[in-house]
């Protein structure tokens, strides 16, 4: 039985060959991640939605592209990465044209459901708190967190995201986390 990293080989391998059963399994294994990035990056769950399937028609039209099928995951992220940039900057050339119509509320994501509705509660209200302070980092270390936090991408895998070197996806990491330890801290003085 082949193992999981050789089964999405496999996956990609067919999915060259245009088979539509092989790129909706990558599609069912990789959208969830995916989804999560790209709303985390640009800010708007609904518009996040878009961006993801622009990624995967991208995926479909290139993937011819693709040197090391191994690497299909950080390779589809990569698009998205791009693919999020543009629509950032679409935002803000059309901000600066029309006036701010203000931004969407991302809805808290679905969980695992908990027995213990109390549970459930600290839990989404954790995930509330960290992922506002994320939204507060600067956009260029808010990418490294959710890329390497949340997706659980290796430094390297972020670097060839991202297009930045090595060492400066550390040093983002590195303050961001810094950053985030900060704000997360408890107040001493609401005692």
């Amino acid at each position: 039985m082949p193992t999981a990293a050789e089964s999405s080989i496999l996956l990609v391998q067919a999915a060259r060959q245009h088979d539509t059963h092989a790129w909706n399994d990558l599609l069912k294994q990789h959208e969830r991640p995916l989804y999560v990035y790209v709303a985390g990056f640009i800010g708007s769950a609904s518009q996040a939605f878009d961006v993801v399937q622009e990624s995967f028609e991208s995926a479909v039209r290139n993937v011819g592209n693709l040197r090391d099928d191994a690497k299909f995951a950080s390779w589809l992220f990569g698009i998205a990465h791009q693919k999020c940039i543009q629509h950032w900057r679409r935002k803000q050339r059309s901000e600066a044209v029309f006036a701010d119509q203000g931004g969407e509320d991302m809805p808290c994501p679905e969980g695992v459901e908990f027995e213990d509705p109390f549970s459930l509660l600290v839990r989404r209200e954790s995930e509330r708190a960290f992922l506002a302070c994320v939204d507060r980092l600067p956009e260029s270390q808010r990418v490294i967190v959710l890329l390497r936090i949340l997706e659980e991408f290796s430094l390297q895998e972020i670097a060839d995201i991202t297009g930045v070197p090595l060492g400066t996806v550390k040093s983002r990491l590195h303050h961001a986390t810094r950053a985030l330890r900060a704000s997360l801290k408890p107040d001493p003085s609401n005692k």
